[in-house]
C-alpha cells in the first residue's frame, strides 16, 4: 500500500512539472522578479539584446550588475547592464539572472524561450530529384520549372520566400533576356507552395551550362547540355573495352600460345610437299646407355606414335675420326629435320672439344634449322666457348630443354618440339603412299630406299674426298 501510494505521489509530481516550476524551483529566481521572453532561434537581425530591469528601476545610482544563467555566474558578463544574442540557438534557453553586487535581494529574472523557427527550415523542392540534367539543340527553348515547400510564421517578421536564379554560379539579376514568373499559394496554415519559371532561349553554345534555382540558402540544380555536342561516352567506353579484351587476350595468350601455335600450324601450316625427303626426322646421339635409352624409349616412340612421324636413326656406332657411310650422308638428306641430341657425351667427343665452332657450320650447312636437344641442368656445365657459339647462333637453331617435367604428351618440351616438326599430311588411303614424295619422278638415287652403291662400294672415299670425310665423321658423331 505504501509503494502504490508513492507512486502515485510521484505520478502527480512529474505531471505538475512546468518551465515555471522549474523556474521557481532554482534558488537565484525571484518568482515576484521574473518575466519571460519567447524568441526565434536563428540569425538575430538586429541582435537581441537582454536588458536588466535594474537599471531602470534604480537609474539614479550607479550600479555594478553580475549575471547568471541558471544560478551559474557568467563571470565574462560581470558590469554589462544587457546581454547581446546575434544569434539564438536551442541552448541559450534558461533563466538570466542579474544582480546587485553587494546586494543578493537586489535580482531579476528573464526566463528566455527559444524555439525552433519556421522560417529557417529548410525548403522541400517537389520533386527533389538532386541534379537535373535536361538535353536540347540550339535554337530551342526550355522551362525550368522549380516548386519548393516552405513553412513560414505569421508572428515571425522576417520569412524569407524569395527565390534567385543563377547560372553557373553567377546570379541572373538581368531577367530581362529571361521569361520569369513566381506563383504561391498557402494549402495550410503554416505551409506556403512557391513556384518559380524560367524560360531559358538557347541562342547559343554558351547559353547552356548549370542553372540554378535558390531559396533560403538551399539550391536545386538544372544542367542544360547540348545533344548537338559530339559526346565521348561511347568512344570511352569502346576504348575500355578493346583495352579489357586486349589484356584478357595476352593473358589467354601468354598461358596458350603454345596451342594456338599447334592449332594454327596444323590448319593452316604449310605441306612440305615434293621434296623428296622419306623421314621427317632424323636423330644424331651418341651411343651410351643413357642417350641411347632416351632417344629409343623415350623420343622414337613419341614421335612415330603420338605424332605420327617418321624418324630415322644412326644406326651404326660412328667413333670420333671415323668415316660416315656414303648411306649416312644420303639418310641425312632424306630427312627433312635434323634432331641432335647435345648430351654432355655429346660434348666431350673429340670434334666438339677441339672446334665447336667450326662443327656448328658445318651442322648449319647440313640442316637449315637443326633441333638441339639439351638436358635440363645441363647448361650450367657447359664450356663458355659452347654457351657463346649457341648464343651467337640461335636464330638459327631450335634448342630445347628435356625437364623433369617433360614426360607428358602435353609438357611444354613436346609442344614446342611439335613447332618445329614439318606438318603431317593425311593419309586418305592405305595404298594412297607417301604424299610428299608420290608426285616425284626424280630418279636420283639419293631419292632412292636402297641403292645399290651403297651395298658395294669398291671405294670407300669415292667422290667425297678424304678432307670432307674427316670433317662429316666428327660433325654428326
Amino acid at each position: 500500500m505504501a509503494v502504490t501510494l508513492a507512486a502515485f505521489m510521484l505520478i502527480l509530481t512529474v505531471s505538475s512539472w512546468s518551465p515555471t516550476s522549474l523556474t521557481v524551483a532554482q534558488t537565484c529566481v525571484d518568482e515576484r522578479k521574473l518575466k519571460e521572453q519567447v524568441l526565434n532561434e536563428g540569425e538575430q537581425k538586429p541582435p537581441f539584446h537582454l536588458n536588466c530591469p535594474l537599471e531602470t528601476i534604480q537609474p539614479q545610482q550607479s550600479i555594478q550588475l553580475t549575471w547568471q544563467k541558471d544560478c551559474q555566474r557568467l563571470h565574462n558578463q560581470d558590469g554589462n547592464v544587457s546581454l547581446e544574442f546575434t544569434s539564438l540557438k536551442l541552448e541559450d534557453q534558461g533563466n538570466y539572472t542579474c544582480m546587485q553586487q553587494g546586494n543578493s535581494s537586489a535580482s531579476f529574472t528573464v526566463h528566455l524561450i527559444v524555439k525552433e523557427s519556421q522560417c529557417s527550415k529548410p525548403p522541400e523542392f517537389q520533386p527533389n530529384r538532386g541534379l537535373d540534367t535536361v538535353w536540347r539543340n540550339v535554337g530551342s527553348s526550355v522551362i525550368l520549372n522549380c516548386t519548393a515547400l516552405l513553412f513560414t510564421d505569421q508572428n515571425e517578421e522576417q520569412c524569407d520566400t524569395k527565390f534567385q536564379w543563377s547560372k553557373d554560379g553567377q546570379s541572373l539579376t538581368n531577367l530581362t533576356l529571361y521569361m520569369h514568373n513566381t506563383s504561391s499559394w498557402s494549402p495550410i496554415a503554416g505551409q506556403l507552395v512557391v513556384n518559380s519559371l524560367l524560360v531559358v532561349t538557347l541562342k547559343e553554345q554558351e547559353d547552356f551550362g548549370l542553372y540554378s534555382c535558390t531559396v533560403r540558402n538551399v539550391s536545386l540544380d538544372y544542367s542544360l547540355q547540348n545533344s548537338n555536342r559530339p559526346s565521348h561516352t561511347a568512344a570511352v567506353i569502346a576504348a575500355i573495352v578493346l583495352l579489357l579484351f586486349l589484356a584478357v587476350a595476352a593473358v589467354v595468350y601468354s598461358r596458350c600460345h603454345l596451342n594456338i601455335k599447334l592449332w594454327y600450324k596444323n590448319s593452316f601450316g604449310d605441306y612440305e610437299l615434293n621434296d623428296g625427303k622419306l623421314y621427317d626426322a632424323y636423330i644424331s646421339y651418341v651411343n651410351n646407355d643413357h642417350d641411347r635409352k632416351f632417344v629409343n624409349f623415350i623420343l622414337k616412340p613419341h614421335l612415330e606414335s603420338k605424332t605420327g612421324h617418321k624418324v630415322h636413326l644412326n644406326q651404326n656406332d660412328v667413333l670420333p675420326g671415323g668415316q660416315p657411310s656414303a648411306e649416312l650422308l644420303m639418310n641425312i638428306s632424306r630427312s627433312r629435320r635434323l634432331i641432335v641430341l647435345l648430351s654432355h657425351a655429346y660434348l666431350e667427343q673429340d670434334w666438339c672439344c677441339a672446334n665447336f665452332r667450326q662443327g656448328l657450320l658445318y651442322l648449319l650447312e647440313l640442316c637449315h634449322q637443326p633441333i638441339l636437344i639439351m638436358l635440363e641442368g645441363q647448361s650450367k656445365c657447359m664450356r663458355p666457348e659452347v654457351k657463346q657459339q649457341l648464343k651467337e647462333h640461335q636464330h638459327c637453331l631450335t634448342i630445347l630443354t628435356w625437364k623433369h617435367n617433360s614426360v607428358t604428351p602435353s609438357s611444354v618440351f613436346w609442344k614446342e618440339l611439335a613447332l618445329a616438326m614439318p606438318r603431317l599430311v593425311t593419309f586418305h588411303s592405305e595404298y594412297a603412299g607417301d604424299p610428299q614424295i608420290m608426285l616425284q619422278d626424280d630418279k636420283d638415287p639419293m631419292l632412292t630406299l636402297e641403292p645399290d652403291y651403297c651395298h658395294s662400294d669398291t671405294d670407300p672415299a669415292g667422290d667425297l674426298g678424304k678432307s670432307s670425310s674427316h670433317w662429316i665423321s666428327s660433325d654428326l658423331t
